[in-house]
């Protein structure tokens, strides 16, 4: 049975992603910081849930220690941050890092030694649009996706030979709780932006997920999930 893990997995895109690893017949590990609420319907729909922030790196150590060897890591934890540059502290900078970039780094640390032991496995990177095109009022949050996606591409050749394939998603507008700041008219004005003329859906980012896990010679990519709004 292949075990999966899914960071910031008991809600929105992670929940999503985790639940259709399940359906498929597979162990499913999520993580999660603080939603007690969602880990607990998490739990009840038969997750494996464990709570971990995946910025520190004692507590993602000892995660890897439970769970043991992983074959596919979805590393989807993240958060957001939503100020003009002149207004976010170096405090509030560091975090965001530590969580969005720094907690790939941990998990695919970790999840890459039994890999490297097994000669395969799977590590995907949830990104985001802005990390490819930035976002005004987001650039610390740009930073650490574009961030990720270097690190995707240069993993991907690292471990490429020892039959790890390392690969990143980059959702666009999806209609998540993480986007729900947005007002409708913003979100209305957002949509005439969009080639595809509507907000994404977490399945539009699980397809694209599952996509990477079943062709096994791509490596190395950044899949947009966008509708079109990086197209230049």
């Amino acid at each position: 049975m292949k075990t999966v893990l899914v960071t910031g997995g008991v809600r929105g895109i992670g929940l999503a992603i985790a639940k259709e690893y399940q359906r498929k017949g597979c162990r499913v590990c999520v993580t999660y910081s603080k939603d007690e609420e969602n880990a607990s319907l998490a739990k009840g729909q038969g997750l494996e849930v464990y709570r971990a922030d995946v910025a520190n790196e004692e507590e993602i150590v000892a995660l890897f220690e439970k769970i043991g060897a992983v074959d596919v890591l979805v590393n989807n934890a993240g958060v957001a941050l939503l100020k003009q540059i002149q207004d976010v502290s170096y405090a509030e900078y560091q975090r965001v890092f530590a969580v969005n970039m720094g907690g790939a780094f941990l998990c695919s640390r970790e999840a890459a030694k039994g890999m490297i032991a097994k000669k395969r496995g799977l590590i995907v990177n949830i990104s985001s649009v802005w990390g490819e095109v930035g976002g005004s009022c987001e650039s610390v949050y740009s930073a650490s996706k574009a961030a990720l996606i270097g690190f995707t591409k240069a993993l991907a050749k690292e471990l490429g030979y020892s039959g790890i394939r390392v690969n990143a998603v980059s959702p666009g507008v999806i209609d998540t709780q993480m986007n729900a700041h947005f007002t409708q008219s913003e979100l209305d004005a957002m949509k005439e932006e969009i080639p595809m003329g509507r907000i994404g859906s977490v399945q539009d980012v699980v397809k694209a997920v599952l996509f990477l896990d079943e062709n096994e010679y791509v490596t190395g990519v950044d899949v947009p999930v966008n509708g079109g709004f990086s197209v230049v």
